[in-house]
């Protein structure tokens, strides 16, 4: 418990500073490495015996789609997909008896949906940029963060003091029911207590900034709670990989927590989502 909360503590403020660079190329580099990092992650729990050739896949179209516009990149992908797609088959066809086709394709289809996910920040900062949004894309990003974030902690606490009924215990043993509900309750209630700090916040962020309006705080119970299973849902999903891969955690960057894919595994499906719905909704104000 105290290393993860000491962890935490470092690691909200590293969250902050990147954040605070939100306008900037800096932080599509800091997402750029954080993917990459979570790469390395899933290369290594399967095992692959040639992991050098995977990189050589995975790396390049990592850099063309989070450090390039959608106009760039939409020129350059279809090379970069058609790379990947030979080597897969070179290595079905070259190394069959040292590789398993199953296992490359696992690995391809994985390390896309977390670069789904960690595009999905960029997605946020192209749809909402600072110099027309304000604070208010900043927020939105935090936003998703304290919704996966929080779920992932209330579910801890939740199910230490309540949790009696396993969720799914082949997948992940420690998850119960209560905890689950917890999740919910905890993913509403700081979105909620977020968004009442920043609206005391935004007459000291400067002049002309949009009030939050009542209704808002209505639309965040249902898309907390929203995103709170879809949280729950990206953190089975890559516990159910490392199951199958026999590893415990993803790796150990994160004392206590475990690796990136441990820490950000919530966060693969709550980015996309509040992407594709906050601007239908009018989460943010302006």
């Amino acid at each position: 418990m105290k290393t993860r909360i000491i962890t935490s503590l470092v690691g909200i403020p590293i969250l902050l500073a990147v954040l605070y660079f939100y306008h900037t190329f800096f932080f599509n580099l800091a997402i750029t490495l954080v993917c990459l990092l979570a790469f390395h992650e899933i290369i290594s729990a399967f095992r692959l015996k040639r992991p050098f050739f995977m990189y050589l896949a995975v790396v390049p179209i990592t850099l063309v789609v989070l450090l390039s516009d959608y106009s760039e990149a939409r020129f350059v992908m279809p090379y970069l997909m058609f790379l990947t797609i030979l080597y897969i088959a070179l290595c079905a066809i070259f190394e069959f008896k040292d590789i398993l086709f199953e296992q490359i394709s696992a690995v391809v289809l994985f390390c896309g949906v977390v670069l789904f996910g960690f595009h999905s920040l960029v997605e946020l900062k192209e749809r909402y940029p600072f110099e027309s949004f304000g604070w208010d894309a900043v927020y939105l990003m935090l936003l998703g963060f304290s919704i996966a974030w929080g779920g992932d902690s209330a579910a801890y606490f939740a199910g230490s003091a309540f949790g009696k009924h396993k969720l799914m215990p082949e997948v992940s043993p420690k998850k119960t029911t209560e905890g689950a509900i917890g999740a919910v309750v905890g993913s509403v209630v700081l979105a909620e207590l977020f968004t009442f700090i920043y609206s005391l916040l935004l007459p000291s962020l400067g002049p002309g900034q949009p009030v939050i309006k009542p209704y808002i705080y209505l639309v965040l119970v249902v898309v907390a709670g929203i995103g709170s299973v879809l949280g729950m849902l990206g953190d089975l999903f890559t516990s159910a990989i490392k199951r199958q891969c026999g590893i415990k955690d993803y790796g150990t960057i994160f004392p206590g927590h475990g690796g990136i894919l441990d820490r950000f595994d919530s966060v693969l499906l709550v980015m996309p989502y509040l992407a594709m719905i906050s601007r239908f909704l009018q989460i943010v104000a302006r």
